[in-house]
C-alpha cells in the first residue's frame, strides 16, 4: 500500500493537483455605474514619481502591445517592417498560451496560474509581481491603459462614451488582476490612461518602467493588424524623435498572442529605442525569448531578484546578457507550441484548488536569488514546477513537453543538453553568473501549492495520507 501511495504522490508532484472534477468558483465582478465613473475620475489623482536607477542595458523600458496576431501577418505589414527597420526583429519570441488575458498575468507575474479564460481572474496578494521587486531598489513603474476613465480603474470594461465601442478591457491590464496591487492605494494611482501618458511625457516624469495597453480599436483587437500597424507607427515614430524619451529607452513593441490557435504561439516582436545601438537597427535576434523574458530582462538589467516562478529560467534580452555574461539557452521548438495552458487555479477546464508554490531556493537569471518577501510567504520550496527551466512545461498534464534545451555557451563541466522530460540529467547547469539553478527537474516540485490563506510548506507523509484519503 506504501508503495502505491509514494509512486501516486510522484506522479502528482510535478503540477499543483491533478485535474479534478470540481469548478473553478465564480469570480466577483466590480461594475461601477457610469454615474459612479464620472464622480471618481473627477476626484481620482494619478501619481507620476521619478527614479533615476542606471540599468546594464538600459535605463527605462515601455512595453507596448497589441492583440491576437499571426507572426507572418505582422511581418508582412509595412508599417511593422518600417518600425523593424529602426531596431531588432526577435524571430523566436512567443506568447505563453490562449487567449489574451494569461498572456497579460504572466508578464507581470511570471506565471498565468493555468489561467484558459478571459474572466473576472484575481490573483491573491501573497503572490508577489514585478513591481515588487522594483520597489527594492525604488525603480519607478507605471501603467498607461488608453480608454481607462481614471487612475486605477478596476472595472471590468469601459466603453466609447460618444459612440460606445470597445476601448478598455480589464483583461489586457495586467497589473490590475493581482490583488498585491489593488488592495494598494498609491500602486493604483499608477495605473493610468493615455492622459497621464502625455502629461507625464511633457512633465518629463515618465517612470523607468512601464506597461502601455492601446484601447481595443488601435490594439488590433476589434479591427486589423493593418489598423493596429499604422497606430503603432504614429505613436512611435514621434517618441523616437524625443530626445528625453529616447535617453538610453528600451522599448518592446510585441502582441499578447497569435490569432491561429493550432499553429505554434510565436508573435512579432521588436526591440527599438535609445538603447538600441544604431549597428544594431534593421537586424533580426533568433534567441528564444517568452514572455517572461520581460521578467529575467529587468532583473538582471537592474540586479533584482526573482519572483520564483517563470521568470527564474527564463531567457534574458540579448542586449542586456552580452553586456553582462549571461548564457542564454538554445531551444529546440520543434515540438513546442505553448497554445494551451496547466492545471491551475484559474484554470476553467483543468481546475486545481492550490496556488503552485515558487522555488524559493533558486538563485534564477540575475544570480540574486528570490524575493525575500516571497521566500518569507511561501517558505523553503523548490517549486510546485520546474521554474529553473527557460520556457514552461508540464509533465502531468503533457503541455509543451516535446521541447529540448542546451546552452549557448557549453561549460566544461556538467551538462550543456538535455531534454526537460523527466531524466535527472536533463537540464543544464547555467553559466558561472547564476544563469539558471542547477536542479534537474526530478528534484523539483516537493511542494504542491498553498491556498489562498495558506502558507505552503514540504510535504510530511500525514499530508500525502491526506491528499490520497488514505
Amino acid at each position: 500500500m506504501l508503495s502505491a501511495v509514494v509512486l501516486a504522490f510522484a506522479a502528482a508532484t510535478n503540477v499543483a493537483f491533478a485535474a479534478t472534477s470540481v469548478s473553478r468558483p465564480p469570480e466577483s465582478t466590480l461594475e461601477p455605474s457610469l454615474t459612479q465613473i464620472l464622480a471618481t475620475e473627477a476626484t481620482q489623482a494619478a501619481l507620476s514619481p521619478v527614479s533615476n536607477v542606471a540599468g546594464k542595458g538600459f535605463d527605462r523600458i515601455v512595453q507596448i502591445w497589441l492583440e491576437n496576431t499571426d507572426y507572418d501577418k505582422a511581418a508582412g505589414d509595412p508599417n511593422m517592417q518600417w518600425l523593424a527597420s529602426q531596431g531588432i526583429t526577435l524571430t523566436n519570441y512567443w506568447a505563453t498560451t490562449h487567449p489574451s488575458e494569461p498572456n497579460y498575468c504572466a508578464v507581470v507575474g511570471g506565471d498565468n496560474f493555468g489561467m484558459d479564460n478571459d474572466d473576472f481572474n484575481t490573483v491573491p496578494a501573497n503572490v508577489s509581481t514585478v513591481v515588487d521587486l522594483l520597489d527594492t531598489k525604488g525603480i519607478s513603474w507605471g501603467e498607461y491603459q488608453e480608454g481607462s476613465p481614471y487612475a486605477g480603474f478596476q472595472g471590468f470594461n469601459y466603453s466609447n462614451q460618444a459612440n460606445f465601442a470597445n476601448m478598455y478591457v480589464r483583461k489586457h491590464n495586467p497589473l490590475i488582476l493581482y490583488d498585491s496591487v489593488t488592495s494598494n492605494a498609491t500602486r493604483l494611482s499608477l495605473i493610468k490612461n493615455f492622459t497621464s501618458f502625455s502629461s507625464d511625457l511633457a512633465a518629463k516624469t515618465l517612470p523607468q518602467w512601464s506597461f502601455v495597453t492601446p484601447n481595443m480599436t488601435n490594439d488590433g483587437h476589434d479591427t486589423t493588424i493593418t489598423f493596429a500597424a499604422n497606430w503603432a507607427r504614429s505613436f512611435l515614430a514621434p517618441l523616437l524623435n524625443n530626445t528625453y524619451f529616447m535617453n538610453n529607452t528600451l522599448i518592446v513593441l510585441t502582441f499578447d498572442e497569435t490569432e491561429t490557435y493550432t499553429v505554434g504561439n510565436k508573435i512579432f516582436t521588436i526591440l527599438l529605442g535609445g538603447a538600441i545601438p544604431s549597428s544594431l537597427k534593421n537586424t533580426t535576434d533568433n534567441t528564444f525569448y517568452n514572455h517572461y523574458s520581460m521578467l529575467s530582462t529587468v532583473e538582471v538589467n537592474w540586479d533584482l531578484p526573482s519572483l520564483g516562478r517563470w521568470d527564474c529560467g527564463a531567457n534574458v534580452l540579448e542586449i542586456v546578457a552580452n553586456k553582462t555574461g549571461y548564457d542564454n539557452y538554445v531551444v529546440d521548438t520543434s515540438n513546442l507550441f505553448f497554445n494551451s495552458s496547466y492545471p491551475g487555479p484559474l484554470s476553467d477546464a483543468r481546475y486545481v484548488l492550490k496556488w503552485p508554490v515558487p522555488n524559493t531556493g533558486a538563485f534564477c537569471a540575475a544570480g540574486k536569488g528570490v524575493l525575500s518577501s516571497v521566500a518569507s510567504t511561501w517558505g523553503k520550496s523548490n517549486g510546485t514546477y520546474n521554474y529553473t527551466n527557460p520556457y514552461p512545461y508540464n509533465d502531468a498534464s503533457g503541455n509543451d513537453v516535446g521541447g529540448s534545451i542546451s546552452l549557448s555557451t557549453p561549460t566544461p563541466t556538467g551538462s550543456t543538453s538535455g531534454t526537460p522530460s523527466g531524466s535527472a540529467s536533463g537540464t543544464p547547469t547555467g553559466s558561472s553568473t547564476g544563469a539558471a539553478s542547477s536542479a534537474s527537474k526530478s528534484s523539483v516540485a516537493t511542494s504542491n501549492g498553498a491556498s489562498f490563506a495558506a502558507v505552503a510548506g514540504a510535504f510530511s507523509w500525514a499530508a500525502i495520507y491526506s491528499i490520497f484519503g488514505m
